[in-house]
C-alpha cells in the first residue's frame, strides 16, 4: 500500500449526511479525541510514511512493527495479545515480514523522525513556547502513567524509551504514552467483560454507530468470523435486531466508564489545566486533519 492508496483508503472525506458518532463527552474522553490526530501522525503523515518506506516497509508493516518495537522484539503471539482487536494471522504475518526487513533500532528511529517531521510540516508556525507548555502539562500525567505499568504492555514499552529532544517529538511521545495507557486499560476492561478481540470491535461498532462490520473488517477479520462473533453476542443478550440491547448498551457504557475512570486518575495532576490543554490539542489536531495528515472521518478517529 503506497501513500496514495493509504490516503484513498483511510484519509478520504466521510460520506455526506452521516450522523455524528455517538460517544460521551467527559474530560478524559474529550482529551483523548482532541489528541488522537497528534498521537497518530506517526502513522498517517507523509514524512512518517516516507521514513518507514526508506526501510522497505509500507503502511501496514510499518504500523505493526512501529507500534510493537517499543516493547522490544517480542514473539508474534505477544504482539497479537497486545494489539488485541486485530486478526491474529494478519498481525503475525505483518510482524514477521516487517522484522525481516528492518531492525528494531532503525524502526524506532524512523518512527520518531517521521512523526517529528510530519508535525513540523503541518504545525511549524506554532511558537515553541506553546508546545513546551503543553508538554510540561502532559508530563504530569505521563509520570503517573509509567509509575505502574502492570497489565499495560504497550505503555511499558514506551516507558523504556528515551524522550525525544525536539519539543514536537516530546508532545508526540507524551500523547502516545497516554493513548496506549488508555488502550491497554480499555482492552483489559473489555476482556474482563468477557469479550474477544473481535467482539470488542463489533460492540464498539454498535456503540459508536458504525455500519455493521465496517470497523471490524478493517482489522482483518473474515466475514464468517464476524458473523459467528456477532451470533454469540446475540445469544448472550448484548445484541438484538442489529443493535445493542439495553444490557449490551449498559455493559459497553460500563467499559467506557471504567476506562475513563483510569484516565481521570492519570490526568488528575494536570488539574485545572485540562480544559485549556484539551482546547489547544484540539486546535492543533484540526490543522492536522485539514492538512490530510489524519483521517477526516470522525468515526475513524474516535473508535477504540
Amino acid at each position: 500500500m503506497d501513500y496514495a492508496e493509504l490516503s484513498a483508503a483511510f484519509l478520504a472525506e466521510p460520506s455526506a449526511g452521516r450522523p455524528a458518532p455517538r460517544v460521551p463527552t467527559g474530560a478524559a474522553r474529550s482529551l483523548r479525541d482532541a489528541a488522537e490526530p497528534l498521537a497518530t501522525i506517526g502513522f498517517w503523515g507523509k514524512p512518517a510514511y516516507a521514513a518507514m518506506e526508506a526501510l522497505g516497509l509500507e503502511f501496514l508493516t510499518g504500523y505493526v512493527w512501529g507500534r510493537a518495537a517499543p516493547m522490544g522484539e517480542p514473539t508474534p503471539p505477544v504482539v497479537v495479545a497486545a494489539f488485541g482487536v486485530f486478526e491474529p494471522g494478519l498481525v503475525t504475518s505483518l510482524y514477521e515480514q516487517a522484522r525481516g526487513l528492518a531492525s528494531r533500532a532503525d524502526v524506532l528511529a524512523a518512527r520518531e523522525r517521521g512523526a517529528v517531521q510530519s508535525l513540523h510540516e503541518v504545525l511549524g508556525d506554532v511558537p515553541t513556547g506553546e508546545v513546551e507548555t503543553a508538554v510540561a502539562q502532559l508530563r504530569r500525567a505521563t509520570d503517573v502513567a509509567v509509575a505502574d505499568v502492570a497489565g499495560r504492555p504497550l505503555v511499558a514499552g514506551l516507558a523504556s524509551l528515551d524522550w525525544p529532544e525536539d519539543p514536537w517529538g516530546q508532545l508526540w511521545h507524551a500523547l502516545n504514552v497516554l493513548r496506549e495507557y488508555r488502550g491497554d486499560t480499555h482492552q483489559a476492561a473489555n476482556v474482563a467483560a468477557g469479550l474477544t478481540g473481535l467482539q470488542m470491535n463489533l460492540v464498539t461498532e454498535y456503540w459508536v454507530g458504525w455500519e455493521p462490520t465496517a470497523y471490524a473488517g478493517t482489522r482483518g477479520w473474515a466475514p464468517e468470523a464476524m458473523a459467528a462473533a456477532d451470533a454469540d453476542l446475540v445469544s448472550r443478550g448484548w445484541v438484538a435486531d442489529g443493535a445493542l440491547t439495553p444490557q449490551g448498551q449498559a455493559e459497553r457504557d460500563r467499559i467506557e466508564a471504567q476506562t475513563d475512570a483510569a484516565m481521570d486518575l492519570v490526568l488528575a495532576p494536570i488539574g485545572d489545566d485540562v480544559p485549556a490543554l484539551t482546547e489547544q490539542l484540539d486546535t492543533w489536531s484540526a490543522q492536522i486533519v485539514a492538512a490530510g495528515a489524519a483521517p477526516s472521518d470522525p468515526y475513524k478517529r474516535i473508535s477504540g
